[in-house]
């Protein structure tokens, strides 16, 4: 049998590959190039998705980005109207805090002014008060010089009288000679010789207890008649110089006419002698007011 006849009473069949030797290159050929073609068609389409995606990621970052970007201004707007409102309101705090400051400063201002005028005027009134207390003292220093000095010329006026009517009672023959129990009389005076240790002070005013004074000496009689009774220890009489230093002054306020002084005497030494004392020698001696003698000599007029 013929294969011929047999393909033909077939019918043709598909062609698998060239029947011919000669063509079998280019089938070969073709078939590379169609295989290469789809190749790079699917290179292409992969690449097209490639760059589609990127590009889909580009947009979605881009768009991402964009509105972060948004939510950025709108935060950072909103941020710089918080902070333009907040540096407003510590502008205006400062404006309000310097006008308290300014205002806190006048007003340091005005009292430190109405303190100085009140240390002005505190010592204007100290000032003005020591000189209504300098005035008071004068006038009570005064006042007292005055009646002290009043006091002692109605007692020199008293004593005047008294030797006035003692001298009248004398001159009608009377004798005033009396004095009080343990009291001693020579010329017309009464002595008390007083004992028991005392300060000058403490012996003026236990004579003025007896309604009489410390002794006042004036003659050489007279001091001879005390020399005899007078404490041998030392005896305080009634002569000082307290008021001014050297200006001796007599209890009786009679002038210093007769003086006993003892040598050197008076010399104001230690702590200060003006305090008139008589030895037992009958010299006098200044010695200092507080200290203690066993002695003090009073008198007193003789009554008739």
């Amino acid at each position: 049998m013929n294969p011929h006849s047999q393909d033909e009473g077939r019918g043709p069949g598909p062609k698998v590959g060239p029947q011919d030797p000669a063509e079998f290159p280019k089938f070969s050929r073709r078939r590379r190039c169609r295989g290469q073609g789809v190749q790079l068609m699917l290179v292409g389409l992969a690449t097209i998705l490639l760059w589609a995606g990127l590009l889909t990621l580009l947009l979605f970052w881009h768009w991402d980005t964009v509105q972060n970007l948004k939510q950025l201004e709108v935060t950072a707007a909103r941020n710089v109207s918080r902070v333009a409102k907040d540096l407003e309101r510590h502008n205006g705090d400062q404006m309000a805090q310097k006008a308290q400051d300014s205002q806190v400063s006048q007003n340091m201002e005005e009292i430190q002014a109405e303190q100085k005028r009140m240390k002005a005027r505190d010592s204007e009134l100290s000032r003005s008060l020591d000189g209504l207390r300098s005035d008071l003292s004068n006038l009570k220093s005064l006042s007292l010089n005055e009646r002290h000095t009043a006091l002692h010329s109605l007692e020199r006026l008293q004593e005047e009288v008294v030797k006035l009517w003692i001298e009248l009672h004398t001159s009608n023959g009377s004798l005033c000679n009396t004095c009080p129990e343990n009291w001693v009389n020579f010329q017309r005076k009464c002595y008390y010789f007083g004992e028991g240790p005392k300060k000058w002070i403490q012996a003026r005013f236990a004579c003025s207890k007896l309604q009489g004074r410390l002794v006042s000496i004036h003659s050489q009689e007279e001091q001879d008649f005390l020399a005899r009774h007078a404490n041998r220890k030392g005896t305080w009489i009634g002569l000082r110089d307290l008021d001014r230093e050297g200006e001796f002054i007599w209890m009786d306020q009679g002038p210093l006419n007769y003086s006993n002084w003892r040598p050197g005497e008076p010399n104001n030494g230690g702590q200060g002698e003006d305090c008139v004392m008589m030895q037992g020698s009958g010299e006098w001696n200044d010695a200092f007011c507080g200290s203690r003698l066993d002695g003090w000599v009073c008198d007193r007029l003789a009554t008739c």
